[in-house]
Formats: structure tokens, sequence, C-alpha cells
């Protein structure tokens, strides 16, 4: 069976009436026999204490130890005795607890032995020995609408989010494309050769097989032509409502239209180089926990948090969370019926009790996503004071969604993901499916905007500024929402869908949804390299 967590242990104590300073709730944890430890921590310490120290829990952890050799141990050819790895602990060539495999794009899948918690000898050591905090680069937090939302829903707020997306949009095209208003379009001579800069404001295809799309800027609107002939005619395929491109071309002989041979989005400089870590240290990505569900993994969960304490895991500084920490309340039909928690608050209780498990030395920043009680509308503010009361474990981040999060001089690109849906909705599948998602994320960075189409089943709050812009190209860029572990790269930018903890439930079978579960990649921020960690 999967070893007691930190969790499983204070539990232990509380019902025996009985706390813990924090050093020895993980001595205890670290246990060979966990429970039997805090049995032993129990019956050492004087009948008046009401609390176990440290010391206490080494003492007790010796003894456990000691009475588990005499009853269990065996001996070498020397008559010493032998201590035993945990039952079922898979180890391969290169000592990192699981067994290697290497995906498509390269990255580095190792499935971790659920049983993989500790180290497996308890002579060794448990406690993985991390940098201190004191001594890392401080976290940046940039793009985080909490407590900036200033949109009412009025006419006039939808008139400013679009027209600031298109200036800082039109701002990065502009270099590339000689730019005339529509309304001097309109002035020009037949045959002139002229360019644009213009949100997407129509597409259809004509009687012969062209795409006619209409392009909007402050100015107006005009008609460009793409013929189908054209080998510009498969980037049609990509557009979407909304976004913000950038056309060339020739106009027709009565002016009123521009024949394109030339389409540009902002995209990511091919010459992009990512900003690297100066120092060996890594980063786990997960998101999408759901507790609260009846299919949320407990187990698996554990079987991680237990990982980070492990000397394999003494790099992993940054546990980046992308959303969904908990199932929610009526986020999609008869969700009451999947719930194992069905308040709200007692969700995010449950959640705070888990992360416990993680140790207490990691850096952790946290997004919300769909599930989350917070607004649906994007961008979505951090939670508030009483859910980040509720989740004040380790002193979390808790930022928006959208946010930019630098550490050790990496810039992290975190979203949940909603607007996936749109593009597999929309695009090709060479573009975009949920099988790949990175696909769908290489597609966002093209058009450098996290949600382009409005109107859709996607909610967009109406902001002073487009919080959703992708205005600097980012280091990393981390999602989740859709389940699927996805890992890629776009232009040397890094891209990670992080998979989710949350088995299969009714309503994802209805619909097709085979999820990804319990996978944490893991990112080395001095190279960008990824190894996928999968606890099942």
């Amino acid at each position: 069976m999967p070893r007691p967590s930190h969790v499983r242990v204070v539990r232990r104590l509380t019902s025996n009436g009985y706390n813990a300073d924090r050093e020895a709730v993980t001595v205890l944890a670290n246990a060979a026999d966990p429970l039997a430890a805090v049995d032993a921590a129990i019956d050492g310490v004087d009948d008046e204490a009401l609390t176990i120290t440290k010391s206490d829990a080494e003492t007790a952890v010796s003894r456990a130890r000691a009475a588990t050799s005499t009853s269990h141990g065996s001996t070498d050819s020397s008559g010493g005795t032998v201590d035993r790895p945990e039952a079922g602990r898979s180890t391969s060539a290169s000592g990192n607890g699981g067994q290697n495999t290497t995906g498509s794009d390269g990255t580095k899948i190792v499935e971790q032995s659920m049983q993989a918690g500790r180290s497996p000898t308890e002579t060794k050591g448990v406690t993985a020995e991390r940098t201190g905090t004191a001594d890392r680069a401080p976290i940046d937090i940039a793009k985080d609408i909490t407590g900036e939302s200033t949109g009412t829903g009025t006419y006039e707020d939808f008139v400013t989010v679009f027209r600031d997306r298109y200036d800082r949009l039109a701002r990065q095209l502009r270099s590339r494309v000689n730019h005339r208003p529509t309304d001097a379009l309109e002035k020009m001579a037949g045959g002139s050769e002229a360019g644009i800069v213009g949100m997407v404001n129509d597409i259809r295809s004509t009687a012969s097989g062209h795409w006619l799309v209409e392009l909007e800027d402050t100015n107006g609107t005009f008609p460009v032509l793409v013929m189908k002939d054209r080998a510009i005619a498969d980037d049609v395929q990509a557009l979407l409502h909304d976004e913000v491109i950038g056309v060339e071309g020739t106009l027709s002989d009565d002016g009123g239209i521009l024949f394109v041979d030339s389409i540009h989005f902002p995209d990511v400089p091919r010459t992009y180089r990512p900003s690297t870590a100066d120092r060996p240290v890594e980063a786990a990505l997960i998101s999408d926990v759901h507790v609260g569900s009846q299919e949320f993994m407990a187990e698996e969960w554990s079987a991680f948090a237990d990982w980070l304490h492990t000397p394999d895991a003494e790099r992993v500084e940054y546990l980046l969370i992308a959303g969904d920490m908990v199932e929610g309340v009526g986020v999609y039909p008869d969700q009451d019926e999947e719930l194992d928690i069905v308040d709200i608050f007692d969700q995010y209780e449950r959640f705070a009790e888990y992360l416990k498990e993680v140790p207490g030395d990691m850096d952790i920043v946290m997004i919300p996503g769909n599930h989350d009680a917070v607004r649906l509308a994007e961008p979505q503010p951090g939670f508030d004071e009483e859910l980040r009361d509720i989740m004040g474990v380790h002193d979390a981040r808790i930022t928006g969604n959208p946010s930019v999060v630098t550490i050790e001089g990496v810039s992290v690109l975190m979203y949940h993901g909603v607007s996936i849906d749109e593009l597999v909705a929309e695009l090709p599948d060479e573009l975009a499916t949920y099988e790949d998602p990175q696909n769908a994320m290489a597609q966002l960075l093209r058009k450098r905007h996290l949600a382009p189409p409005f109107g859709g089943h996607m909610r967009i709050s109406p902001e002073a500024s487009d919080y959703l812009v992708i205005d600097d190209v980012p280091d990393i860029f981390h999602t989740g929402h859709v389940h699927k572990l996805g890992v890629g790269q776009y232009h040397n930018v890094r891209l990670v869908n992080s998979g989710c903890w949350q088995a299969q439930t009714e309503f994802q079978k209805s619909v097709n949804i085979v999820p990804d579960t319990a996978t944490a990649p893991i990112v080395d921020l001095q190279t960008l390299e990824v190894t996928v960690r999968k606890f099942t």
C-alpha cells in the first residue's frame, strides 16, 4: 500500500490529542513505517506533553526502526543487517526511481513507482536538501488582473479593450508591413502595392473557392482576397475572428479590394533565445488537481508529494499550479453526482491539507481555473482573501489567470487554457487537437494572444487594457484545462500542458475525453528540458 503522507501523520497525531512541530511531522512521515513511528512518539513523550518535537520524532523513528530490524531484518554474508528497500520501488539504471522512456519530441518520461516516496533506506537520509529560500532569486509576477479590474460590461468598455488589443498587436506588425489605414487605401489608385494591419472581422470563401477576409482597423474595414492556388492560402486556415494580422499585396484595378501576396502574424521571432537560470534548479509544472471530485487521485498525489521529499527531487524548488485546485460546484450538468465534497469551502480546506504534503521549503505559485471559485470571465483575478487564508500553506503566491511569473530569471506565462477549447473547435486538426494541446498553444503564441475569438463559449471581461495580449515572449508557456499532457517547443519557447490529477469522470466519458492523469512535468530551468514524472 502507498506510504502514509504528512497529512496522514498529522491526522494520527491530532486524533490522539497531540500537535507536532513541522520538522517533527517531516521526520515521522519519512520513516519506513510512519504510523508505527507516530505511535512510538506518542508512547515516548511525557503524559503532560501536548506537542511532539523534532527530537521526540527522531527518537521514535530510531525505536521503530530497531523494532523492525529485530523482527524483520536479514543478514549479509558478514552477519550484518541489510536494510530492505521499500517493497515495489522501481529503479532504473540512472537511479531516478522509475522506468525511463522517451517521448516523440525527445522529452524524458519517467514512470514513477507509486511507492517511490522516500529514500530506499532510512540510514541514507530521507529529506531533500534544497537551497534556502533566502538564497533564491525573488519571484516576480506581472500582468496580474487581481485588484485592477475596471470592466463594467458597457459598450464603451468593449471598444476600449479591442482598441487596446489592436494598438498593441499592430505595433508588433508595423515593422514588417507598410501599413496604410483603411480610409487611405480607399483613396489609392488601382494596381498600387499596399499593406494593411487589421483585426479579422470576417472570413468566408467565394463561389470560386478563394478566401475573402475583411480586416478592420480604427478607421474602418477593407476586404482582402487570398487566391486558393497561392501557398499562403494555408495560412487562412489558421485565422480566427478578432485576431490581428498584417497583409501585403496589390489593389484591384478599381481599388476596391486587396489581392494578398503575404500574410504576417505577430508571432514569436525565429531568432528568439530564451533566458535560463544560472544555477541547477528545477520547477514542477502541474494543473487540474480537482480536489472534491470522486475521481481525485489522492494516492497518486501523495506519491508525487512523497517524491518531492527525496534526493531525486532536491533540485525541484518551485511548484507552479495552473488552475483548477478544486472540482467546484455546478460547473457542468449533473456534477453534483460526481462530487466527493459538496461544499466549495470544504473543497479548498481539503486541497490545503493535500498541499501540506509538499515540502515546506518549496516556493508555490497558483492561478485559478474555470472550476475555481472566481469569476469565469477572463482575465480571472486571484482568489479572494477568504480562500487565500484557507490555502495559506507555505505562503503560496496566488495570482491571476493569466500571469507572467519570473523565477530564477526565467519567465513563465501561466494560463489555465480555456481558449484551447475554442481553437480545437475552430482550427483544422493539424493545428489544434486535444491529443496534442501543445500545438494549440503554439498557435496562441503565433497570434500573440491567449484568446482571440470573442463571442464564443469563452467569456471575456472588457478591461481598460487587454490582459490576454502576449506583449513579451515568455521562456516557458504553461497551461492546463484540457487534462492532456502536451510538451513541445515553438520558436525556442518551451510549451507544457501538464495533464491532471483526476481520473476520467462520467461527464468526460460522455464527451470522449481520456485524461492524462498523475503527471508532473519537471522543467530544468538551466536548459528548459522537461522530464515528465508519471505517478500511476
